[in-house]
């Protein structure tokens, strides 16, 4: 399995990257929005994690932008990962075409969770 990981932090990346290693999952990094949009032109992935608030295009802008590409990737699972409480994050994410809102610090079980139900959903659709 191949996730993408668009976040500037790189403790909060080697964080995720060490969950994710135990599963036997492989984490590609990209520490801002516009690396991630050109890895994802590049590679194949299952899913995107994608954080909000970084140094020039924020997550949601990036998340847009893959959405409206005219191929199979613009159906790409994307998993928002957000230090944001605000009250209404979710509802700007989910309307900004992101699949689910996880907030930091990453707990495993979310994490696992929640990517195991959007990648069979995925697979739905893609059989569909």
């Amino acid at each position: 399995m191949r996730i993408l990981f668009v976040e500037d932090d790189p403790l909060n990346r080697r964080v995720v990257k060490d969950m994710l290693q135990t599963v036997g999952a492989e984490l590609v990094e990209a520490e801002d929005a516009e690396s991630g949009l050109r890895m994802i032109d590049e590679q194949s992935f299952e899913v995107v994690l994608m954080d909000l608030r970084m140094p020039g295009m924020d997550g949601l802008t990036a998340i847009r932008h893959i959405r409206e590409r005219t191929d199979a990737k613009s159906m790409l699972p994307i998993i928002v990962v957000t230090a944001d409480t605000a009250l209404t994050i979710r509802e700007d994410c989910m309307g900004g075409g992101a699949d689910e809102v996880i907030l930091k610090p990453v707990a495993m079980k979310q994490l696992f969770t929640v990517m195991g139900r959007l990648m069979v959903e995925a697979k739905r659709r893609a059989a569909a």
